[in-house]
């Protein structure tokens, strides 16, 4: 019998002999969120959901199967965790890139016009690869990771 979680989550509720108020303090949110999900206004995220398995000592898989939309919000909920933490480092090595090679452009200035004598790595064109490649990688992936959680 397919249900939606809604429904189910109230049967499970009522089968355990619970109000709202007292399955809300067991999962540490409001009654309103219960009350919001029994509705079906609002979806719980992933780990009350594990939490609400353990309770009524179901599987996950009984709680989410029938209900698409629920479905979908738990599958979003996964991406965004990861999504933030990648994306993150690839805009630091970004930003990590363009400071060097603004670093060596200003150097490369300041030698040329101002009569300075600086070198990093002593003109290196490993440095100067470097820079540029930190920068690309950087950018690749972080467009790379946009796109990917997009289109999903």
């Amino acid at each position: 019998m397919n249900m939606m979680f809604s429904e189910r989550l109230k049967k499970e509720r009522e089968k355990a002999g619970w109000s709202q108020a007292e399955l809300a303090e067991k999962l540490h949110v409001s009654r309103q969120s219960v009350s919001k999900w029994e509705t079906g206004k609002n979806y719980p995220s992933i780990e009350t959901v594990i939490h609400l398995s353990d309770l009524f000592g179901i599987t996950i898989d009984a709680l989410l199967r029938s209900d698409e939309e629920l479905k979908e919000k738990v599958i979003q909920d996964g991406r965004q965790l990861a999504y933030p933490k990648w994306k993150l480092f690839f805009d630091v090595l970004v930003v990590i890139g363009l400071l060097l090679v603004s670093t060596r452009i200003l150097i490369a200035i300041g030698n040329r016009f101002l009569n300075l004598d600086i070198t990093f790595f002593k003109g290196s064109i490993l440095y100067m690869v470097m820079t540029f490649t930190i920068s690309i990688i950087g950018a690749i992936g972080s467009e790379a990771l946009a796109k990917k959680y997009k289109e999903e």
